[in-house]
């Protein structure tokens, strides 16, 4: 049961406008200690010019914000003391070394905290000399991230932060985002992949057009749709559609060419597919289940799948 002195984040109906585009309408939430809060949608959908008015970074048009109990936009020193913050699209000069710019970064604070620990955490003790042009993207990111930790903040925000990995990389920084909170701190991402939001996060808000049309836990967004699990599999010879039918929890059955889709809610429905099949020497092949997900909410929410 969360209490007001959990809240680290409050918005209220924020708004701001772009000539003839809105693009954040009249947006509410809160963000509450030590969690991993998510802010999903496609590009385009007002997270970023949401996330960067909570950071005081950019005036909203109205609405009221209040982050870690100060406002952004009167509270602006002593809020970036106490938040961290790697940004959607950071720079730094190529030639600048990695050591260097954790120095120039300490030197914006009033207690930093000591980088070298830092980079080890991040696997990278050994690139304090080396020039940021030198480095991988994913390398460039934890970069990033560790620049966002200099001063030890209590809140986190990392605005698209696996955007141009690889898978490899991208799951790397889904653990370093973990020990992050790990460390105690409170984590506001936003992102556009979904399997990361439902990954990472204890709740997302599903932003689209500027409006959040749903913010709850990743396993309540999910089970609010009622959607069914489907068991796909290929099918290599003669079947009869009527035998999958009749498999306890199996609502319908659909059969294209060779791909097979049983559709059902009921658990143990795999099982009961196999049996079936095996039973009666229908032979099969790359047979695997799907769960509904996040993206599957954000479709039945929107009518449209993601952007990219």
């Amino acid at each position: 049961m969360t209490s007001q002195s959990d809240v680290v984040v409050e918005v209220h109906n924020l708004v701001k406008q772009y000539a003839e585009v809105r693009a954040v309408d009249g947006v509410s939430f809160n963000v509450y200690r030590g969690e991993i809060f998510g802010m999903v949608g496609p590009n385009g959908a007002g997270k970023t010019t949401t996330i960067e008015c909570v950071e005081g970074l950019r005036r909203p048009d109205s609405g009221a914000i209040q982050v870690l109990g100060l406002l952004p936009e009167q509270d602006g020193y002593a809020l970036r003391e106490r938040i961290g913050i790697q940004f959607q699209t950071a720079a730094l000069p190529p030639r600048i070394k990695v050591g260097e710019a954790l120095d120039l970064f300490a030197a914006f604070y009033r207690q930093p905290v000591d980088w070298r620990p830092l980079l080890t955490q991040m696997g990278l003790a050994d690139r304090a000399n080396a020039y940021l042009a030198k480095l991988s993207g994913g390398q460039k990111q934890r970069i990033f991230i560790a620049l966002a930790l200099i001063n030890d903040p209590e809140l986190v925000f990392l605005d698209e932060l696996t955007s141009g990995l690889d898978p490899q990389a991208r799951r790397h920084m889904w653990q370093m985002v973990e020990e992050i909170r790990q460390r105690g701190k409170t984590v506001f991402l936003t992102t556009h992949f979904m399997e990361e939001a439902e990954r990472l996060c204890d709740r997302v808000a599903i932003l689209d057009h500027g409006r959040i049309v749903a913010l709850d836990t990743p396993a309540n967004l999910i089970a609010s749709l009622k959607a069914e699990n489907r068991i796909i599999f290929t099918a290599t010879g003669p079947l009869a559609v009527e035998i999958l039918q009749q498999v306890p929890g199996a609502a319908r059955v659909e059969h294209i060419g060779e791909q097979v889709i049983v559709y059902g809610r009921k658990e143990g429905m795999l099982s009961g597919v196999v049996t079936a099949l095996e039973t009666n020497g229908i032979n099969f092949t790359d047979l695997r289940t799907e769960r509904p997900s996040l993206e599957d909410v954000f479709l039945a929410l929107t009518g449209r799948e993601m952007r990219a």
